[in-house]
C-alpha cells in the first residue's frame, strides 16, 4: 500500500501546568498540511519488519516510530503480520513538524486498511498514544484541539483555504531542554486558543492568524529566538496574515490568503534557507 504521511503545524501551543508524573498538560490547535512523506507498506520479507528511508541516520528496526506503530497495531487488534516500510522523506527531521509521528500514523492507517480492521481515525489515534505524543493527532488529521500530552483530541472546524509557507532553519532544538526551561507560573504571553477556535468556526482566516502563538518561543536561547523572529519578519513583510513557530521548533510558518504573496515569501526565504516549503491545509 502506498500512502502519504502529512506533516502538522501548531496554530497554537500553550503549556497549562506541570503534572505529577513530570510531563506537562498542553493545549494546542493543530493542523495537517500537504507537506508529506511518501510511504510504501508491504508484508515483511524476513522474520522481522524493517523501516528503510532515504536518510541513512534514521533507525531501520524496532526503534523506528513506523515499526513501533506496526507493533502497537498488532498488539491492540490481534491483526496483521510484520511489515516492511519504505519512507521517502520530504518532512525535515527534528523540525517541530511531526515527521516521525506522521510516518507512524500512516502505518496505522495502512495496517487498518490492509487487515480490514475497520477502525475509525479516533480509534487509530488511541493506538497511537502508545507510540508518541503527536501520533494521535497525525492519525486523526485535519484540524483539532489537542490536550493532555496531545492524546486528548477534539476535532475542530477546518482551517479556511489558504497558502502556508514553512521554513526550517539549519539547526535543531531539544524538546526536553525547552520543557526544562518552562516555568508555567511565569508564562506571560499565551495564545488566544478560544479565539482561534471561534475564528475557525466562523471561517475567519485573519482571525486565526492574528491569534496564533507558541509559548516555547519565550524560552528559546537568544540567538535561536533572533533567527526565528527574522524568519517571521520575512513572512510578515511578504504579506503573511500571521506567523508562528511550530511545535518545539525550529520550523516557522506563515498563513497567506494570496498565492502570489506566499510565493514571494518562499522565494525570499530560499535566498538564505534550504528547507522552505509551500503547502496548504489538509
Amino acid at each position: 500500500m502506498e500512502l502519504l504521511a502529512n506533516a502538522k503545524i501548531n496554530l497554537t501551543l500553550d503549556i497549562l501546568r506541570r503534572r505529577e508524573d513530570g510531563y506537562h498538560d498542553l493545549q494546542m490547535v493543530m493542523q495537517s498540511v500537504t507537506l508529506a512523506d511518501e510511504l510504501t507498506v508491504v508484508p515483511a520479507q524476513g522474520e522481522e519488519g524493517t523501516a528503510l528511508s532515504d536518510l541513512h541516520f534514521l533507525p531501520t528496526g524496532g526503534k523506528n516510530l513506523a515499526q513501533m506503530a506496526a507493533a502497537a497495531f498488532r498488539s491492540a487488534t490481534g491483526r496483521g503480520g510484520e511489515v516492511d516500510v519504505s519512507i521517502r522523506k520530504h518532512i525535515p527531521v527534528c523540525a517541530g513538524l511531526a515527521g516521525g509521528s506522521a510516518d507512524a500514523a500512516a502505518v496505522l492507517r495502512a495496517m487498518n486498511a490492509l487487515t480490514g480492521a475497520g477502525l475509525s481515525p479516533l480509534e487509530l489515534a488511541k493506538i497511537g498514544e502508545r507510540v508518541g505524543s503527536d501520533v494521535p493527532f497525525c492519525a486523526l488529521g485535519g484540524t483539532a484541539l489537542a490536550e493532555g500530552r496531545g492524546e486528548v483530541l477534539t476535532p475542530l472546524a477546518s482551517l479556511p483555504p489558504c497558502h502556508i509557507v514553512v521554513c526550517k532553519p539549519p539547526f535543531s532544538i531539544s524538546t526536553p531542554q525547552l520543557f526544562s526551561r518552562v516555568n508555567v507560573r511565569k508564562i506571560v504571553r499565551r495564545p488566544d486558543t478560544a479565539g482561534v477556535i471561534a475564528a475557525l468556526g466562523a471561517g475567519d482566516l485573519t482571525g486565526v492568524a492574528r491569534r496564533m502563538y507558541n509559548v516555547f518561543e519565550d524560552v528559546l536561547e537568544p540567538r535561536r529566538l533572533a533567527e526565528i523572529n527574522e524568519i517571521k519578519s520575512v513572512l510578515i513583510d511578504c504579506g503573511a496574515l500571521g506567523a508562528s513557530m511550530s511545535g518545539s521548533g525550529p520550523s516557522v510558518f506563515g498563513l497567506f490568503d494570496s498565492p502570489a504573496k506566499a510565493g514571494d515569501a518562499r522565494d525570499a526565504l530560499l535566498e538564505n534557507y534550504r528547507d522552505v516549503f509551500l503547502c496548504r491545509p489538509v
